[in-house]
């Protein structure tokens, strides 16, 4: 089959020629139909996770995908051929760069109604993403003040939309062009990053959601109330991150004193930090996707890349500068020049 791989670390996304996908008695075969792309696909790419997540290469990229089912296992149940579904595969089965997938039945779940297979494609990293960050960790409670970094990023507005459903004050971090935008999606408080310093505005957050890292995570923590915390997908991974990937006692270490100099920083405000790398789950999909349905959560797609021009599309994304997220599509849904 045709997918788009790379051959070694910090080489270029090429096409290539792959078997057809082993499916297992609990898996199910989904022929591809649009895949979103996200910065996650970078990273691997570039082998910023090559010592925790051990792929073998060439490795097909590709975190998320939504598509209709080709086969199922013997051992499934809760789907059958045709059926449209979308997922965000586990970490060590990643691959939707690609015209065929193999996903476990229990990281699936159907496609929402509302949406259109662009848009399904776009959704399931994000938000289970933000899922994840503000529900499963951060038990965002009404009136809470939340603050959401990149609130025009593909994390950023599904987590805004979600949090404000949630019932919490929702502070961004934004472009000015993108103001009016973030607003739309609801946002209380929007920060344009090019003209002022979010650390001299905001203050007493319970919770933030940092995707960038970097100096933007340690001004993140001094906007937080005491007890409050940082919840970060870009920063350095944490103790429990390395429990979690089950690596040798001494890549462990390494991971541990990553983290260590913001993890002391932060005890030293009274506020703690925690890295999340998001896992795959159907169960909170299908919640996703009664949201959705219910027009509580809608995707926001900035541009779409013909199958044929993967790379290109992870190249865009790298540039920065779109709106939402970027996906490529297979046979259906829209595709941008």
């Amino acid at each position: 089959m045709k997918a788009f791989a790379i051959s070694k670390y910090k080489g270029p996304l090429q096409e290539v020629n792959m078997p057809e996908p082993e499916v297992g008695g609990n898996d199910v075969l989904v022929d591809v139909q649009t895949a979103g792309v996200n910065h996650l696909d970078e990273m691997i790419r570039s082998g910023e996770f090559k010592q925790i997540l051990r792929y073998r290469l060439p490795l097909t990229l590709g975190n998320e995908v939504a598509g209709t089912v080709v086969r199922a296992g013997r051992s499934v149940r809760g789907f059958a051929p045709g059926d449209t579904v979308y997922a965000r595969p586990r970490r060590d089965r990643i691959g939707t760069f690609a015209e065929w997938t193999a996903i476990a039945e229990e990281d699936l779940a159907p496609t929402p109604v509302s949406l259109d297979l662009t848009e399904a494609g776009s959704l399931p990293l994000v938000a289970l993403t933000a899922w994840q960050a503000l529900i499963e960790r951060g038990n965002v409670q009404p009136g809470q003040k939340v603050l959401i970094h990149s609130g025009a990023g593909g994390v950023g507005s599904i987590a805004i939309q979600l949090a404000k459903h949630l019932g919490a004050e929702v502070a961004t971090t934004a472009s000015g062009s993108n103001g009016a935008f973030v607003r739309d999606l609801g946002a209380d408080v929007v920060i344009d990053y090019r003209a002022q310093d979010f650390e001299q505005v905001l203050h007493g957050y319970d919770l933030v959601l940092d995707t960038l890292g970097g100096r933007n995570l340690e001004k993140s923590l001094r906007v937080l109330r005491p007890g409050g915390r940082v919840i970060g997908i870009a920063g350095p991974p944490d103790p429990a991150f390395a429990r979690e990937m089950v690596v040798n006692p001494l890549v462990r270490s390494v991971i541990t004193l990553l983290s260590s100099g913001v993890r002391r920083r932060a005890r030293k405000l009274g506020v703690t930090y925690e890295f999340l790398f998001m896992h795959a789950s159907g169960e909170q999909l299908r919640k996703i996707t009664a949201l959705v349905d219910d027009g509580v959560l809608r995707p926001v797609v900035g541009r779409v890349f013909p199958f044929d021009q993967t790379p290109e599309a992870l190249q865009a994304l790298g540039k920065g500068g779109i709106r939402g997220k970027v996906v490529i599509s297979r046979d259906g849904g829209r595709v941008d020049d």
